[in-house]
Protein backbone atom coordinates (compact mmCIF):
# COMPACT_ATOMS: atom_id res chain seq x y z
CA UNK A 1 0.00 0.00 0.00
CA UNK A 2 1.72 3.14 -1.23
CA UNK A 3 0.18 6.54 -1.91
CA UNK A 4 1.85 9.86 -2.72
CA UNK A 5 -0.26 11.87 -0.26
CA UNK A 6 -1.02 9.34 2.46
CA UNK A 7 0.85 7.39 5.11
CA UNK A 8 -0.48 4.18 6.62
CA UNK A 9 0.70 1.94 9.42
CA UNK A 10 -0.78 -0.71 11.69
CA UNK A 11 -0.39 -1.02 15.43
CA UNK A 12 -1.96 -4.34 16.31
CA UNK A 13 -5.55 -4.18 15.13
CA UNK A 14 -5.46 -0.38 14.74
CA UNK A 15 -4.93 1.17 11.31
CA UNK A 16 -3.48 4.71 11.38
CA UNK A 17 -4.04 6.68 8.16
CA UNK A 18 -2.36 10.08 7.85
CA UNK A 19 -2.91 12.69 5.15
CA UNK A 20 0.62 13.68 4.15
CA UNK A 21 0.56 16.91 2.18
CA UNK A 22 1.93 19.23 4.87
CA UNK A 23 3.27 21.92 2.50
CA UNK A 24 -0.34 22.54 1.41
CA UNK A 25 -1.69 22.05 4.96
CA UNK A 26 -3.13 18.74 3.72
CA UNK A 27 -5.62 20.50 1.43
CA UNK A 28 -7.94 18.11 -0.36
CA UNK A 29 -7.52 18.06 -4.10
CA UNK A 30 -8.83 15.44 -6.51
CA UNK A 31 -5.71 13.29 -6.18
CA UNK A 32 -5.90 13.24 -2.37
CA UNK A 33 -9.61 12.41 -2.49
CA UNK A 34 -8.98 9.55 -4.94
CA UNK A 35 -6.14 8.19 -2.80
CA UNK A 36 -8.27 8.41 0.34
CA UNK A 37 -11.08 6.59 -1.43
CA UNK A 38 -8.71 3.78 -2.45
CA UNK A 39 -7.05 3.65 0.98
CA UNK A 40 -10.36 3.39 2.82
CA UNK A 41 -11.36 0.43 0.64
CA UNK A 42 -8.02 -1.30 1.23
CA UNK A 43 -8.14 -0.73 5.01
CA UNK A 44 -11.78 -1.75 5.25
CA UNK A 45 -10.96 -5.02 3.50
CA UNK A 46 -8.02 -5.70 5.84
CA UNK A 47 -9.35 -8.25 8.32
CA UNK A 48 -6.55 -7.41 10.76
CA UNK A 49 -7.73 -3.78 11.13
CA UNK A 50 -10.72 -3.33 13.44
CA UNK A 51 -10.43 0.37 14.32
CA UNK A 52 -9.15 3.20 12.10
CA UNK A 53 -7.48 6.44 13.23
CA UNK A 54 -7.46 9.27 10.68
CA UNK A 55 -5.08 12.21 11.19
CA UNK A 56 -2.90 14.71 9.35
CA UNK A 57 0.83 15.36 9.10
CA UNK A 58 2.29 18.72 10.10
CA UNK A 59 0.29 21.72 11.37
CA UNK A 60 -3.06 20.72 9.91
CA UNK A 61 -5.56 17.91 10.01
CA UNK A 62 -6.94 19.24 6.73
CA UNK A 63 -7.05 23.00 6.12
CA UNK A 64 -9.79 22.68 3.50
CA UNK A 65 -10.36 21.74 -0.10
CA UNK A 66 -7.74 22.92 -2.58
CA UNK A 67 -8.81 26.42 -3.66
CA UNK A 68 -6.18 26.51 -6.40
CA UNK A 69 -7.84 23.52 -8.06
CA UNK A 70 -11.39 24.81 -7.52
CA UNK A 71 -10.91 28.43 -8.64
CA UNK A 72 -11.50 27.95 -12.35
CA UNK A 73 -14.01 25.10 -12.21
CA UNK A 74 -17.23 25.46 -14.17
CA UNK A 75 -20.54 24.42 -12.52
CA UNK A 76 -20.40 20.88 -13.91
CA UNK A 77 -16.82 20.37 -12.73
CA UNK A 78 -17.62 21.84 -9.31
CA UNK A 79 -20.60 19.55 -8.87
CA UNK A 80 -18.47 16.53 -9.81
CA UNK A 81 -15.79 17.62 -7.32
CA UNK A 82 -18.43 17.91 -4.61
CA UNK A 83 -19.75 14.46 -5.46
CA UNK A 84 -16.23 13.01 -5.17
CA UNK A 85 -15.91 14.36 -1.63
CA UNK A 86 -19.49 13.59 -0.64
CA UNK A 87 -19.32 9.95 -1.71
CA UNK A 88 -15.95 9.44 0.02
CA UNK A 89 -17.08 11.01 3.30
CA UNK A 90 -20.32 9.05 3.21
CA UNK A 91 -18.29 5.86 2.72
CA UNK A 92 -16.24 6.74 5.81
CA UNK A 93 -19.38 7.53 7.79
CA UNK A 94 -20.98 4.19 6.93
CA UNK A 95 -17.95 1.96 7.52
CA UNK A 96 -18.64 -0.92 9.87
CA UNK A 97 -15.27 -0.31 11.52
CA UNK A 98 -15.13 2.63 13.95
CA UNK A 99 -13.16 5.63 12.68
CA UNK A 100 -11.52 8.04 15.13
CA UNK A 101 -10.40 11.45 13.85
CA UNK A 102 -7.26 12.62 15.65
CA UNK A 103 -7.42 16.31 14.80
CA UNK A 104 -3.94 17.71 15.18
CA UNK A 105 -4.40 21.24 13.79
CA UNK A 106 -6.52 23.17 11.31
CA UNK A 107 -9.79 21.44 10.41
CA UNK A 108 -11.38 24.00 8.13
CA UNK A 109 -13.89 23.66 5.31
CA UNK A 110 -13.38 20.20 3.84
CA UNK A 111 -11.23 19.29 6.84
CA UNK A 112 -14.03 20.02 9.28
CA UNK A 113 -16.37 18.10 6.98
CA UNK A 114 -13.97 15.15 6.88
CA UNK A 115 -13.72 15.07 10.66
CA UNK A 116 -17.52 15.09 10.94
CA UNK A 117 -17.75 11.95 8.79
CA UNK A 118 -15.74 10.06 11.43
CA UNK A 119 -17.43 8.33 14.36
CA UNK A 120 -15.43 10.01 17.14
CA UNK A 121 -13.37 13.21 17.12
CA UNK A 122 -10.43 13.82 19.46
CA UNK A 123 -8.82 17.25 19.07
CA UNK A 124 -5.48 18.70 20.02
CA UNK A 125 -5.83 21.87 22.08
CA UNK A 126 -4.20 23.62 19.12
CA UNK A 127 -6.88 22.50 16.64
CA UNK A 128 -9.09 25.06 14.92
CA UNK A 129 -12.47 24.42 13.33
CA UNK A 130 -14.60 26.32 10.86
CA UNK A 131 -16.58 26.40 7.63
CA UNK A 132 -15.24 29.48 5.80
CA UNK A 133 -16.78 28.77 2.40
CA UNK A 134 -19.28 31.63 2.13
CA UNK A 135 -16.37 34.03 2.56
CA UNK A 136 -15.08 32.60 -0.74
CA UNK A 137 -18.40 32.96 -2.51
CA UNK A 138 -19.41 29.31 -2.26
CA UNK A 139 -21.30 27.02 0.13
CA UNK A 140 -19.84 24.02 1.95
CA UNK A 141 -19.75 21.22 -0.59
CA UNK A 142 -18.81 18.07 1.33
CA UNK A 143 -21.96 17.91 3.53
CA UNK A 144 -20.95 20.67 5.97
CA UNK A 145 -24.46 22.13 5.86
CA UNK A 146 -25.87 18.71 6.73
CA UNK A 147 -23.54 17.11 9.29
CA UNK A 148 -22.72 20.30 11.21
CA UNK A 149 -26.39 21.04 11.85
CA UNK A 150 -26.96 17.46 12.98
CA UNK A 151 -24.00 17.59 15.38
CA UNK A 152 -24.34 21.04 16.93
CA UNK A 153 -27.89 22.13 16.06
CA UNK A 154 -29.26 24.29 13.27
CA UNK A 155 -28.72 27.64 14.99
CA UNK A 156 -25.04 27.08 15.81
CA UNK A 157 -24.40 25.56 12.38
CA UNK A 158 -25.89 28.58 10.63
CA UNK A 159 -23.87 30.95 12.81
CA UNK A 160 -20.59 29.16 12.02
CA UNK A 161 -21.35 28.89 8.30
CA UNK A 162 -22.76 32.42 7.85
CA UNK A 163 -20.00 34.17 9.83
CA UNK A 164 -17.04 31.97 8.77
CA UNK A 165 -15.89 32.10 12.41
CA UNK A 166 -12.89 29.92 13.26
CA UNK A 167 -13.36 28.34 16.68
CA UNK A 168 -10.96 26.76 19.15
CA UNK A 169 -10.88 23.12 20.15
CA UNK A 170 -12.38 24.03 23.53
CA UNK A 171 -15.29 25.82 21.85
CA UNK A 172 -15.74 22.88 19.49
CA UNK A 173 -15.94 20.62 22.55
CA UNK A 174 -18.41 22.95 24.28
CA UNK A 175 -20.85 22.88 21.38
CA UNK A 176 -20.50 19.12 20.81
CA UNK A 177 -18.42 19.15 17.64
CA UNK A 178 -15.63 17.08 19.22
CA UNK A 179 -15.67 14.39 21.89
CA UNK A 180 -12.47 15.26 23.70
CA UNK A 181 -9.64 17.83 23.79
CA UNK A 182 -6.09 16.89 24.80
CA UNK A 183 -2.63 18.39 24.47
CA UNK A 184 -0.83 17.99 21.18
CA UNK A 185 1.64 15.61 22.78
CA UNK A 186 -1.18 13.40 24.05
CA UNK A 187 -3.27 13.37 20.87
CA UNK A 188 -2.16 10.11 19.27
CA UNK A 189 -1.74 8.41 22.64
CA UNK A 190 -5.30 9.37 23.52
CA UNK A 191 -6.62 8.20 20.14
CA UNK A 192 -4.80 4.87 20.47
CA UNK A 193 -6.05 4.44 24.04
CA UNK A 194 -9.62 4.97 22.86
CA UNK A 195 -9.09 2.59 19.95
CA UNK A 196 -7.78 -0.07 22.33
CA UNK A 197 -10.76 0.44 24.64
CA UNK A 198 -13.04 -0.13 21.64
CA UNK A 199 -10.98 -3.17 20.63
CA UNK A 200 -11.56 -4.75 24.04
CA UNK A 201 -15.29 -4.96 23.33
CA UNK A 202 -17.25 -7.15 20.92
CA UNK A 203 -16.43 -5.91 17.43
CA UNK A 204 -19.59 -7.41 15.97
CA UNK A 205 -21.73 -5.71 18.60
CA UNK A 206 -19.97 -2.40 17.90
CA UNK A 207 -20.61 -2.78 14.18
CA UNK A 208 -24.27 -3.54 14.79
CA UNK A 209 -24.59 -0.61 17.19
CA UNK A 210 -22.86 1.67 14.68
CA UNK A 211 -25.27 0.59 11.96
CA UNK A 212 -28.26 1.13 14.26
CA UNK A 213 -27.11 4.67 15.08
CA UNK A 214 -26.25 5.62 11.50
CA UNK A 215 -29.42 4.21 9.99
CA UNK A 216 -31.69 5.22 12.84
CA UNK A 217 -30.66 8.87 13.00
CA UNK A 218 -31.96 9.36 9.46
CA UNK A 219 -35.42 7.94 10.19
CA UNK A 220 -38.32 8.50 12.57
CA UNK A 221 -38.11 7.04 16.08
CA UNK A 222 -40.36 4.04 15.41
CA UNK A 223 -38.31 2.99 12.37
CA UNK A 224 -35.09 3.50 14.33
CA UNK A 225 -36.36 1.29 17.13
CA UNK A 226 -37.28 -1.41 14.60
CA UNK A 227 -33.73 -1.30 13.22
CA UNK A 228 -32.33 -1.60 16.74
CA UNK A 229 -34.64 -4.51 17.58
CA UNK A 230 -33.55 -6.46 14.50
CA UNK A 231 -29.84 -5.90 15.15
CA UNK A 232 -30.27 -6.72 18.84
CA UNK A 233 -31.82 -10.03 17.82
CA UNK A 234 -28.98 -10.77 15.39
CA UNK A 235 -26.48 -10.48 18.24
CA UNK A 236 -27.92 -13.66 19.71
CA UNK A 237 -26.75 -15.62 16.66
CA UNK A 238 -23.12 -14.74 17.42
CA UNK A 239 -20.39 -16.35 19.49
CA UNK A 240 -19.63 -12.91 20.95
CA UNK A 241 -23.02 -12.79 22.69
CA UNK A 242 -22.51 -16.18 24.25
CA UNK A 243 -18.93 -15.34 25.24
CA UNK A 244 -19.81 -11.90 26.62
CA UNK A 245 -22.73 -13.03 28.75
CA UNK A 246 -20.91 -16.18 29.82
CA UNK A 247 -17.88 -14.17 30.91
CA UNK A 248 -20.11 -11.77 32.85
CA UNK A 249 -21.78 -14.60 34.76
CA UNK A 250 -18.45 -16.34 35.34
CA UNK A 251 -16.82 -13.06 36.45
CA UNK A 252 -13.99 -13.21 33.91
CA UNK A 253 -12.73 -11.09 31.01
CA UNK A 254 -14.42 -12.04 27.75
CA UNK A 255 -12.36 -13.38 24.86
CA UNK A 256 -14.15 -11.98 21.83
CA UNK A 257 -13.69 -13.24 18.28
CA UNK A 258 -14.99 -11.51 15.18
CA UNK A 259 -17.62 -14.13 14.31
Amino acid sequence: MSWSNLLFKKEGNIGILSINRPDALNALNSIVLDELNEAIDVINNDEDVHVIILTGEGRAFVAGADIGEMKNMNPIEARAFAEKGLSLFRKIELLEKPVIAAINGFALGGGCELSMSCDIRIASEKAKFGQPEVGLGITPGFAGTQRLSRLVGIGRAKELIFTCDIISAEEAYRIGLVNKVVSGQELMTSAIEMANKILSKSQLAIRYANAAINRGIETDLDTGMAIEKDLFGLCFATEDQKEGMGAFLEKRTPNYKLK
